[in-house]
């Protein structure tokens, strides 16, 4: 069934080349006295037999080339008053033989086999010379029976080199933009995963937080095992059951903890994946943060303008973090704004200290809520269906800017919300 479909696809191909090399031939010069052309239909051709590879050259140029003669026949037809068919045909035959000769070397040369492109010039130089020659020799000998000239064989060189690195040049291009696409396509990819990983560093920072918990549980619950023995035995009471609770409290505690300890680890490896960069340009991120959010803007309708501002010079930042804290706070900006607005983020590099700031012109906190903004399990914001959000973004980004020696605080505004964090740079930048 595939393959059907791909020969059918193919012989369309051939058909549409059938009728458009012909007419691009028309588009040309001629060097030698009104004889020989040079057109666009040969570059094209040469193009087609590199980049159609499933087709075979020499029947493409077996088709190519009848098609190419009849339609200059029928050309002679239509505007020569006297037209005589075996007249023309012994004119318009040697092109046949061009475009035959052309295919036939260039599948015995397997030109395709080839990605360097000064080589695939130098063999398309050396095709359109010898296919040409066939041309000429074919037309002087059984049509004007001269013979080639010196001049004419000069010429023929130089129009080869022309046509053939034309065709480079075009085939180089659509090389770029390929490039280009899958650069652009990689860097989506990347900057997705960028994103996936920081949110899930924020779930390892309170995953890690958990284990100490946990740690801290066990310990104590071992601890009021033995306290309840000492008790036990120092006042010869029966409470030996409790013991056993507070003993097996603290083993259940205990599992938790390994468990969790199996998850960050395999969160750990994750987030340190070596295909993923571990520090990046104070630029890259701000750009990343805005396009993303933009993204999220349009998704949820809203027309929002986010700017991105860098002041100072910058070492490389610890990604993770960095899209940890900026993000979390463009992104309740942009839910906070309700259809248009604007969202600024500054990025500001003050002596030692990285000063960011998110600036919106949404609903803004209400005034009720600034001292229980940032803490754990807060939140005013409600699905559509009622289920509140985790309420954890602020009292994550608060909690963890205090571990690293910084701040996070919401200044007053008369509309909307500003959010700083700053953040000392010795605690988020590239070591060296």
């Amino acid at each position: 069934m595939r393959a059907k479909k791909l020969e059918g696809k193919d012989f369309w191909i051939i058909i549409a080349l059938m009728v458009i090399i012909p007419i691009a031939g028309e588009l040309n010069f001629h060097p030698f006295d009104n004889v020989f052309r040079v057109s666009f239909g040969t570059p094209i051709f040469f193009f087609s037999l590199l980049f159609f590879r499933k087709i075979p050259p020499v029947a493409m140029g077996l088709l190519v080339g009848l098609s190419v003669s009849m339609f200059r026949v029928l050309l002679d037809w239509m505007v020569s008053a006297d037209f005589i068919l075996s007249v023309s045909l012994t004119l318009r035959y040697p092109t046949f033989f061009y475009y035959l000769t052309y295919s036939f070397l260039f599948y015995l040369m397997r030109v395709n086999r080839f990605q360097q492109p000064l080589l695939i010039g130098c063999f398309g130089i050396t095709i359109e010379i010898m296919s040409s020659l066939v041309e000429l020799m074919l037309y002087h000998f059984f049509v004007l029976g001269t013979a080639v000239t010196v001049g004419a064989l000069n010429k023929i060189i130089i129009i080869a080199v022309f046509r053939s690195f034309f065709v480079l040049a075009f085939i180089n291009m659509m090389m770029l933009y390929e490039l280009r696409v899958k650069e652009s396509q990689t860097r989506r990819e990347n900057e997705n995963m960028l994103m996936h990983l920081s949110n899930l560093y924020v779930e390892s920072v309170y995953l890690k937080k958990t284990l100490q918990n946990a740690e801290t549980i066990t310990k104590e619950s071992y601890n009021l095992y033995r306290s309840m023995n000492d008790f036990n035995q120092a006042q010869g009471l029966p409470i030996e059951n409790w013991g056993q609770k507070a003993l097996r409290i603290a083993g259940e505690v205990h599992e938790i903890k390994k468990d969790n300890q199996r998850i960050f680890a395999g969160l750990s490896k994750l987030i340190s994946s070596e295909s993923l960069p571990e520090y990046m340009n104070v630029h890259e991120v701000a750009h990343m943060i805005v396009r993303i959010n933009q993204k999220y803007a349009a998704l949820l309708g809203k027309k929002i303008e986010i700017v991105s501002q860098i002041r100072g010079q910058h070492p490389n930042y610890q990604i993770y973090l960095m899209l940890s804290f900026i993000n979390n706070l463009v992104t309740n900006a942009v839910e906070a704004i309700e259809d248009t607005g604007t969202i600024t983020v500054t990025i500001e590099k003050d002596d030692q200290w990285i000063d960011c700031k998110v600036i919106d012109d949404g609903s803004g906190v209400p005034s009720k809520y600034t001292q229980l903004i940032f803490k754990p399990g807060f939140t005013s914001k409600y699905k559509e269906d009622g289920t509140p959000s985790t309420g954890i973004g602020l009292s994550y980004i608060k909690e963890m800017a205090e571990e690293l020696g910084g701040e996070v605080t919401l200044l007053p505004r008369e509309r909307g919300s500003i959010f700083t964090i700053r953040l000392p740079i010795l605690s988020i930048a590239e070591k060296g």
